[in-house]
């Protein structure tokens, strides 16, 4: 056992003299092992902080226990699309009310309807911003933050109050440095009363997310008419009760719509864990497309290796001649070439580990996306890299060791 640590340990030392003996060639030969070790832990890193990222958005947008009934939902393909569109029915303020009352599960159950308007005022112009007409309990049921003033009221959508909730972009476009609570704003061509803005919730892909206002879902529906099918919103009080919640409303809704026990929901249902399955999905499809094009950066980088090591070979053939002369034997030979292209590759992993913990860093400081450097692409760039060197040092080292000992003395 202590010759073959012995064994080992003297391979490595002499792979470690021969790698300092010539570092800037070494430090050239591995640039396409660091440059791959780093794209791979990158591209991972980036992978899973924009999985995280999105995610936290859409929980931040659709808040915790809380699940979405709306006329489409789900559509992978254009087959799914049109099967809906025919199928599906639009969801009326009699489906809310019934929901309402029969979903027992259900801490809230609210509603609200979508569109879309421009606004100018005192010179100042916004184009697409999104106007919701809501509930008053939507404020809860999506965990928004009123950063000033507050909500709708009950009362206010019971009477189609002209009241309005904006988000930051309006405030700050229209009302820098005063309180906009109780001005008027134009939505489109109707006169709001402002009695509250949400907080600041950013943007998502550089598309803004405070864009916006709520107005109560009466006086949308007395804007723009009762037609538009509604978004039916339920919320339950706890984790534990969540499935109950949306099974009890899905349920509910079916018995409304009299839909037989073997026929499809005429809705669609969408809640934060499913969206968070497809956002999983999506990235889990950029990693399978993108990792295989960053790992051909470390074939590259180990053909090079290869390159060096057969170049290595012919310069120390008189080392090899004599080492053999004194009898080491060929599988002798062979390891220590092997050994010296794997420490070759793996300073190179290690460097480029390095190098992506500086770029993490950098993008991370940059962008919005959280860079997470996962283990799994640690362990992966670094297992590749290695064992590419060991491939790489095959042939180089299968050569070294059919050298004969008279002919590679007489090369000195």
């Amino acid at each position: 056992m202590g010759t073959f640590f012995a064994f080992y340990s003297d391979a490595a030392k002499i792979a470690l003299q021969s790698i300092f003996a010539h570092k800037l060639r070494a430090f050239l030969t591995l640039i396409g092992v660091i440059i791959g070790v780093a794209s791979v832990v990158v591209v991972g890193a980036s992978i899973s902080g924009l999985n995280s990222y999105v995610i936290d958005k859409v929980t931040r947008l659709l808040g915790v226990n809380h699940f979405l009934i709306a006329r489409f939902a789900h559509v992978t393909s254009e087959e799914e699309w049109e099967r809906q569109l025919k199928r599906n029915k639009r969801l009326t303020f009699e489906d809310y009310e019934w929901l309402r009352d029969h979903c027992e599960s259900c801490q809230q159950v609210g509603a609200s309807a979508n569109g879309g308007v421009d606004i100018k005022q005192n010179g100042e112009e916004i184009y697409g911003t999104q106007l919701a007409g809501v509930t008053s309990n939507m404020a809860d049921i999506e965990d928004k933050t009123i950063a000033e003033g507050r909500f709708i009221l009950p009362h206010e959508d019971q009477g189609s109050a002209m009241v309005c909730v904006i988000g930051m972009d309006l405030r700050e476009k229209f009302f820098p440095g005063v309180d906009p609570i109780g001005r008027m704003i134009k939505l489109g061509e109707i006169p709001m009363r402002i009695v509250g803005v949400e907080e600041k919730r950013g943007s998502i892909f550089g598309q803004s997310l405070d864009n916006h206002a709520y107005v109560p879902l009466s006086t949308f529906a007395k804007i723009f008419g009762r037609r538009q099918s509604l978004e039916l919103h339920g919320k339950a009080a706890s984790r534990p009760q969540f499935e109950a919640a949306i099974e009890q409303a899905r349920i509910a809704l079916r018995n409304y719509h009299k839909i037989k026990g073997n026929q499809d929901d005429d809705f669609g249902m969408v809640n934060v864990e499913m969206v968070n399955s497809d956002i999983d999905q999506f990235t889990g499809a950029i990693a399978a497309v993108v990792m295989p094009i960053t790992l051909i950066s470390l074939l590259v980088g180990g053909i090079v290796v290869m390159n060096i090591m057969l170049v290595s070979v012919t310069e120390r053939a008189f080392e090899i001649g004599l080492r053999k002369a004194v009898g080491a034997r060929r599988s002798h030979i062979m390891l220590q070439f092997l050994i010296e292209s794997a420490i070759l590759t793996s300073l190179g992993g290690a460097l480029g580990l390095g190098l992506a913990a500086g770029l993490a860093w950098l993008i991370g400081a940059t962008t919005p996306i959280p860079m997470t450097i996962t283990i799994g692409y640690v362990v992966l760039s670094l297992s590749v890299s290695g064992g590419i060197g060991i491939i790489a040092g095959i042939y180089p080292a299968f050569k070294a060791a059919r050298l004969d000992p008279i002919t590679a003395l007489g090369k000195n």
